[in-house]
């Protein structure tokens, strides 16, 4: 009873908030027209007839998500050759980037709002054979119809933190039954495991991390590293930063250079997670008083004019060049992890061989940060001003130590690669026809 009376409440609510989501798409849309495409899909209505059943669908909420699924996808296709796909995403970037992953017989969709009503339609129209949600989705409304209709699915490259335990703890009522509607997780260690198993879950099974699967374009790599060798200084790389960190980066990075004239500093690359905040940032580095490139300014150009080698800050206000900032960069600091909010990916950066400054808070990521800490292919720091005086040294005199770093990054990553391939297996398990 109580079970039902949450997700009832959590069905009202949502029905009531639908208008402001999709005012709150819409107006994203202005920036990123994606979201403003497919519009019926958010609310489970679809032009034509039901979908061929069969297909494997897998959700990508977000960019992050997406590139992450690539290894997974790839390895499913290998090991069951002709599978079909339906690949569904929440945001605009992440819908943009699994237009990459599809093949001839794939199709694409929003997963829509979480409404019965809604996931009902999506279900009833696409008729998956199994589902695989990606790293820490829960869909309450989605996993009851599925477990209802007795649709397997899957959880892959899981994760959860103590935080998100405890917060689920405190909606039991509505997420332990979404947790007990999980066929499998397949957890990134043996803590994310432990703690899915505490949520619900009722099978939870180490896999490892799909993100040590995943490797740089070696063209934008090397792009990169070319950039680099025609600025001719050090370049400190503050790498998918969140709201609140570009600020006292500007900050500790003026301070710690104060004495220096702007041709004697490092330059100082700025990537956001949130392409929205491409301008924000761009403001701040203008209210700083420091001269600014943007990449969207020469991205029609195979290299930076001569204007923008001349510059204090450079803003990577592109998608999917991660590999090109990684290769340029000498040092990386990790976003996320000098607020609190529990840091970003730090697998990628050690694949392109570019050594990391952490921050305090990496929660999200804490085995992955503990593995590169150990093996010397990373260095914790307290605040971004202990970050700046560290990565004074390491881009100075300490620059054999950093190079060690570098070395120790690459085997670092190509150490822990194989999640794909034992994801892979799993899940196709669950396709098997029924004897």
């Amino acid at each position: 009873m109580k079970q039902t009376l949450a997700r009832w409440l959590y069905a009202a609510l949502l029905r009531l908030a639908t208008p402001l989501y999709l005012l709150k798409l819409w107006r994203r849309g202005a920036a990123e027209p994606l979201y403003r495409a497919h519009w019926g899909e958010r609310l489970g209505l679809y032009r034509g007839p039901a979908a061929e059943p069969g297909r494997l669908w897998l959700h990508a909420v977000s960019l992050g998500e997406t590139r992450a699924a690539a290894p997974l996808i790839a390895a499913l296709r290998t090991q069951r050759p002709g599978l079909k796909l339906l690949l569904t995403h929440g945001t605009a970037t992440g819908r943009e980037a699994g237009q990459a992953l599809l093949q001839a017989s794939d199709v694409q969709a929003w997963l829509p709002y979480d409404t019965p009503g809604a996931v009902r339609r999506f279900l009833r129209h696409w008729r998956p054979a199994a589902g695989v949600l990606m790293e820490t989705e829960i869909w309450p409304a989605l996993q009851h119809a599925a477990r209802k209709q007795d649709l397997p699915l899957v959880l892959a490259n899981a994760r959860l933190s103590e935080k998100s335990l405890r917060q689920g703890r405190r909606l039991a009522a509505l997420m332990r039954p979404a947790a007990e509607a999980l066929s499998l997780a397949l957890a990134q260690t043996e803590d994310d495991a432990r703690r899915l198993r505490e949520a619900g879950v009722a099978r939870a099974e180490v896999a490892g991390n799909l993100k040590y699967d995943l490797r740089p374009d070696a063209a934008l790599l090397a792009r990169g590293r070319a950039w680099r060798a025609r600025l001719g200084r050090p370049v400190l790389l503050g790498a998918v930063t969140r709201e609140g960190e570009e600020a006292l980066l500007l900050q500790a990075f003026k301070a710690e250079y104060r004495e220096l004239p702007p041709a004697a500093r490092p330059l100082l690359l700025i990537v956001p997670r949130h392409p929205q905040r491409f301008d924000e940032v761009a403001a701040l580095v203008a209210g700083q008083g420091l001269t600014l490139a943007r990449r969207s300014a020469w991205a029609a150009a195979d290299k930076p004019p001569d204007a923008a080698l001349l510059a204090e800050v450079w803003l990577g206000d592109s998608l999917r060049e991660m590999p090109l900032y990684y290769g340029l960069a000498d040092l990386a600091l990790l976003g996320g992890s000098f607020a609190p909010l529990g840091g970003q990916n730090l697998i990628e950066s050690a694949a392109c061989g570019c050594p990391l400054l952490l921050g305090p808070h990496t929660f999200n990521f804490a085995e992955a940060a503990e593995l590169a800490l150990a093996a010397g292919a990373a260095r914790r720091v307290a605040d971004l001003p202990a970050a700046l005086a560290a990565a004074r040294a390491l881009l100075g005199e300490a620059g054999a130590e950093r190079g060690a770093m570098a070395q120790a990054a690459t085997a670092f990553a190509a150490q822990h690669r194989g999640a794909a391939e034992r994801m892979a297996a799993r899940i196709l398990q669950l396709l098997q026809p029924v004897a």
